[in-house]
């Protein structure tokens, strides 16, 4: 593996910091091609599949969304690590774009955080978020937040680094310690992670343009922006958080609050109305949907298994279908 040397301000935004740290290929090849970028959040393999489809060449699973949307939960800490592998699992074995996954805290101390990181690497997951709240968490546009130690969380750091080891898994360092401590502790947490191994530091929640303005100023590069509407950081553009430091721009739930949009007003219709007529334009259509979800390319990897004698006569085919459920009934 070829060892990359990164340079990252230190706290003060001073004297530079090097320190050797490995580059996970698929999402530092995106970083590199795009400069600064912004992806989605997604909970399924569907919100997966048309993030893919409009061209978003990296993907996020959402904690707050899978938890929405899996369990019928708030992001309360709720969510297990079992349930968020498997989705995971899901997602990533449906869309070939890289996927980065909400693993809250690591589900534990940093003996859950070396299972977590294996069974993630294990579902094809790109990399992960891992953050430094108490556990059970919160969102972390949430009020009354609290974070362990700093030494606690970088011993997580470091067990999902070393159990990563050589291979392509990207490790974005999450720090809830704005809220809880201020910005300057968790400016040294981020800093402390980077040392630590993380390929990425991630200061959520900041409330201010300022507070965004200093955080790209001084947080280790490549870092994260998390956009949550109507939460409590400005929303703003991919130009604008680039000309601020961001790298990763992330918003997480804008397609889980479409859809929640989007379906209440197509069951509110459905309820009143008594039938879909009226909004149609509302629908994805029907062949659209089944392109989307691949039905041609399933139809054509079935024909490649058939005998060469039952593709000829579609008709034949239906009677010796017929032959074999009754054979197969007795």
């Amino acid at each position: 593996m070829v060892e990359r040397r990164t340079v990252a301000p230190d706290v003060a935004g001073s004297t530079p910091v090097t320190h050797p740290n490995p580059a996970p290929d698929r999402v530092r090849r995106i970083l590199d091609e795009h400069g600064s970028l912004v992806f989605p959040g997604v909970y399924d393999t569907l919100s997966a599949k048309i993030a893919e489809r409009a061209g978003f060449p990296l993907a996020f699973i959402s904690g707050y969304a899978v938890s929405a949307t899996f369990i019928g939960q708030p992001d309360l800490g709720l969510l297990t690590q079992t349930e968020i592998v498997e989705r995971a699992r899901h997602v990533c074995g449906a869309v070939d774009i890289p996927v980065l996954v909400d693993a809250d805290t690591g589900y534990g101390n940093a003996l859950n955080v070396v299972r977590t990181v294996r069974a993630l690497v294990g579902a094809g997951a790109a990399g992960c978020f891992l953050e430094d709240q108490v556990w059970p968490k919160r969102c972390g546009h949430m009020a009354g937040k609290r974070v362990v130690a700093r030494e606690a969380w970088l011993e997580k750091i470091r067990a999902a680094v070393d159990t990563r080891g050589g291979r392509d898994f990207f490790i974005v360092a999450r720090t809830d310690a704005l809220a809880a401590a201020g910005l300057d502790e968790a400016l040294a947490r981020a800093e402390a992670a980077r040392e630590a191994g993380a390929d990425a530091t991630f200061v959520e929640a900041p409330r201010s343009l300022d507070e965004l303005r200093e955080i790209g100023r001084r947080a280790p590069r490549p870092t994260v922006a998390n956009m949550v509407e109507q939460g409590r950081t400005p929303v703003l553009g991919r130009s604008e958080l680039a000309a601020l430091g961001f790298d990763l721009i992330l918003y997480p739930v804008a397609g889980l609050y479409a859809s929640a949009q989007a379906l209440t007003g197509v069951y509110r219709h459905l309820h009143e109305a008594g039938a879909t007529r009226g909004a149609a334009d509302r629908l994805m259509a029907f062949e659209e949907f089944n392109e989307l979800i691949g039905v041609d390319e399933s139809r054509a990897l079935a024909a490649r298994f058939e005998k060469p004698s039952r593709q000829g006569s579609a008709s034949r085919n239906g009677v010796e279908a017929g032959r074999d459920g009754v054979r197969g009934g007795r």
